[in-house]
């Protein structure tokens, strides 16, 4: 895990407004540090280039050069710096052209700070980051896309009864429906399910889902 220094940011966003309160939520970071601003895809190149960040903030939708094909020459040219794509709710297939374009992780622009922290630490730290508010529908999109993260280098074993927890999670089911399915408590399923994601070296319900799928644990209409 990286430790030197402050983690050094770019936001790249056309609405003043927002990047106005993101940068606001970072001030209050003492080990993130907002170096630079961006309005579009070619403002953030150059400020890149120039500023040399850690991380880019980048949104999907934005004048003169969208996120993407921004962070399709970032990835070429500056491999180094983690990106994460920001996005609505709704855009699912621009999510993904973002991480087929090279981004390392996504937020949806209702995250909270606390999420944005998250995310910026866990791409700083070469781990993928998937908003806690995707959808299944995204997460296996996600699964099925070309983008792949997980470098596995001991691959985990799975009890049956983690596979079967597994199953049901990527199914859309919640920890209660779950403990009724299986007869254990709600706590017992909670306790489970943290350990999956231990294994799996993820942090949330979408980081399960897309796991599972590119490692064959989980096949789409399964029951």
């Amino acid at each position: 895990m990286k430790v030197h220094g402050n983690i050094k940011v770019i936001i790249a966003d056309d609405h003043e407004i927002y990047r106005d309160g993101l940068r606001m939520v970072l001030a209050k970071q003492p080990d993130i540090e907002l170096i630079a601003e961006a309005a579009d895809g070619k403002e953030l190149i150059d400020q890149v280039k120039a500023m040399q960040p850690d991380i880019v903030i980048s949104d999907v939708k934005m004048p003169n050069m969208d996120g993407a094909t921004a962070t399709r020459h970032l990835a070429e040219h500056h491999p180094e710096v983690g990106i994460i794509a920001l996005t609505m709710f709704d855009e699912e297939d621009l999510i993904i052209d973002m991480l087929e374009a090279g981004a390392k992780g996504y937020l949806l622009k209702n995250a909270d700070k606390y999420e944005i922290v998250e995310a910026i630490k866990s791409v700083y730290n070469q781990q993928p980051y998937y908003c806690r508010h995707t959808s299944n529908k995204l997460a296996q999109m996600v699964a099925k896309s070309k983008f792949n993260p997980h470098k596995l280098h001991n691959k985990p074993e799975f009890s049956e009864r983690e596979l079967d927890i597994i199953t049901y999670i990527c199914n859309g089911l919640t920890s209660k429906e779950i403990a009724e399915k299986i007869f254990l408590s709600v706590r017992t399923v909670e306790g489970l399910r943290m350990k999956i994601m231990e294994k799996m070296d993820v942090k949330n319900t979408a980081g399960i889902i897309i796991y599972a799928i590119r490692h064959h644990l989980y096949k789409p209409g399964r029951a």
